[in-house]
């Protein structure tokens, strides 16, 4: 398998879990902790995923942990909305993530279309 460094969607998502990271990092207070750790977790989950689906010898194993990262995604867009809703995070903060999350979904369906193809 190819360096999964070189895929553009790790890219895009390992850069928006770094920005998860920060904005989490930001949100105080002992009674958020668990949305914290919960955002962060998802956020780097989806790179992470795309990372361990690389390894695997076979593209339908990477097939299967790119599906992994699209829930991953889909659970990290309920965590942004949560703490949005909260105003734990300024609004501008959540459209730019929010923007970054729906790019990187974007991508990993697309990605996984192709395999979908390939792998008929």
């Amino acid at each position: 398998m190819a360096d999964f460094k070189k895929l553009h969607v790790w890219q895009k998502a390992h850069a928006l879990a770094l920005r998860v990271y920060r904005v989490a990092s930001r949100i105080e207070g002992s009674q958020n902790a668990a949305l914290r750790n919960q955002m962060t977790r998802a956020a780097q989950s989806i790179p992470a995923n795309i990372v361990e689906g690389r390894s695997h010898s076979s593209e339908r194993e990477f097939r299967r942990f790119l599906g992994y990262s699209v829930h991953s995604a889909s659970e990290l867009e309920h965590h942004l909305l949560t703490a949005r809703d909260l105003d734990l995070i300024p609004r501008d903060e959540y459209d730019a993530l929010d923007a970054g999350l729906v790019e990187v979904r974007k991508m990993l369906h697309g990605l996984c279309a192709r395999l979908d193809l390939a792998l008929r």
